[in-house]
């Protein structure tokens, strides 16, 4: 019965945690949607507001009961939210008018390197040989895209400004990852309604800033529905998955899905999007997967052996 009941917990953590890297690598997709029907601080507005308004009234128990402890932290909350949901969102879908799906999605596997970097820079967390392996190999995926697959250009490798700016917004996720260590002491839910409220207010200057420089855009019916989409799935549904996923089988083995990411937005580009897959994408794609996959799998064997430690 309890083998039984271990592996209905692993099956549903399984399916719930590929749901929602296929949430996260199709945004890359309606990104490049979105351009030229809603600009992108107008979808990160609407993306954020739209979260509230649906969680808020089913969190509303919770956010009240845990509102003291919030309140006290709302310095964190506003500084969070701005950068790691409403200034990584804006780039994001900024990097979208300058650059293609594929290479956002390719791009996004770096996203784990800059968390392990910046543990290091800031905290002193020593990696793992098998994990600077990992960041090496994702980088040569990084610089594969920037040379797209010709070694000549490496004497002049250059990026596309849109290629740039995937790179800014991961360096800025992978702060806000870090920044998640010093959290208040509420429930999951409760803290993701906070960020994503503050993330809706500090969207709305740079909204103005967009509106007054003349880069806004209203949204047409297309770009209504792209809003709703992306505030269901990749904001709403996918947070809430990945929560639930990591209270089943633990982040250690959560983290290894993220691998994911980059493949259901490369594919769902290719098929959706007709984009055209060359062969320097899958190489630099190899290069991106396998990076990550060395060095979480480096990670999980560390956990596990201390575990196995404090058994003894």
């Amino acid at each position: 019965m309890k083998k039984s009941v271990l592996g209905t917990r692993t099956a549903t953590a399984y399916g719930l945690l590929v749901l929602t890297t296929f949430f996260w690598g199709a945004n890359a997709v309606f990104a490049k949607l979105a351009v030229g029907e809603i600009s992108p601080m107008a979808l990160v507005s609407l993306r954020w507001l739209g979260v509230v308004l649906v969680l808020g009234p089913i969190a509303i128990r919770s956010v009240v009961r845990e509102w003291p402890v919030l309140r006290t932290r709302w310095p964190y909350l506003m500084a969070m939210g701005a950068l790691g949901l409403a200034v990584f969102n804006g780039i994001f879908y900024w990097a979208a008018h300058h650059t293609s799906a594929i290479n956002i999605g390719i791009l996004q596997g770096v996203m784990p390197m800059f968390i392990l970097l910046g543990t290091f820079g800031l905290y002193r967390i020593r990696f793992s040989l098998h994990q600077a392996l990992g960041v090496g190999l994702t980088i040569v995926g990084v610089v594969v895209v920037g040379i797209e697959g010709d070694l000549n250009q490496l004497r002049t490798i250059s990026f596309n400004w849109g290629d740039l700016l995937v790179l800014l917004a991961c360096a800025l996720y992978a702060a806000y990852t870090i920044g998640l260590r010093h959290r208040p002491e509420t429930g999951a839910v409760s803290l993701f309604v906070g960020l994503a409220s503050a993330a809706f207010l500090m969207s709305l200057p740079m909204l103005l800033i967009e509106v007054r420089l003349g880069w806004a855009q209203p949204p047409t019916a297309v770009g209504w529905a792209i809003a709703g989409l992306v505030a269901i799935f990749p904001s709403l549904l996918a947070q809430l998955f990945f929560i639930r996923g990591v209270q089943l089988i633990g982040p250690a083995r959560a983290g290894i899905f993220l691998n994911l990411v980059p493949l259901f937005a490369v594919t769902l580009a290719f098929f959706i999007l007709d984009e055209r897959l060359q062969t320097h994408h899958f190489i630099a794609l190899i290069f991106v997967v396998a990076g990550i996959g060395l060095a979480e799998r480096s990670s999980m064997l560390g956990r596990s052996n201390g575990t196995e430690q404090a058994r003894k």
